[in-house]
């Protein structure tokens, strides 16, 4: 029975751990990018800028202000720093391709690497 050996089995890890955290799901965002939107904020301290205010809203003065104000907090809290505004870019941060076209790309990384470990095992070490 065929056993890998530790080059193989190496790459055997890589190629599955990247495919496994980097395969987007039907819909939303992968694992990986699941993962750095939660690091760079775990406590949920920063701000999100809040969506566009509703038309129907307009003429509603307390929801207007409310919603100014929590622009106001996101853009303060953006102009703090370099690194505060980098993390705030990371936490809303997706997949950087289409789900199509991740896909394809993953898939060929998976049976490129597949053909790379079955080629690793075709070498020989010739004695004489």
């Amino acid at each position: 029975m065929w056993q890998p050996n530790r080059a193989q089995w190496v790459t055997i890890w890589v190629v599955a751990v990247l495919l496994i955290v980097a395969w987007p799901p039907g819909d939303g965002k992968s694992l990986g990018a699941k993962v750095l939107n939660w690091a760079v904020d775990p406590g949920d301290a920063l701000p999100a800028l809040p969506p566009a205010l509703p038309m129907s809203l307009d003429d509603d003065g307390d929801a207007v202000a409310a919603h100014d104000a929590l622009e106001t907090a996101y853009y303060d809290a953006y102009a703090r720093s370099d690194v505060t505004r980098l993390r705030m870019k990371l936490k809303v941060a997706g997949d950087p391709l289409d789900q199509s076209i991740e896909r394809q790309i993953l898939s060929g990384a998976g049976i490129i690497a597949a053909l790379a470990i079955w080629r690793m095992g075709g070498k020989t070490r010739r004695i004489g």
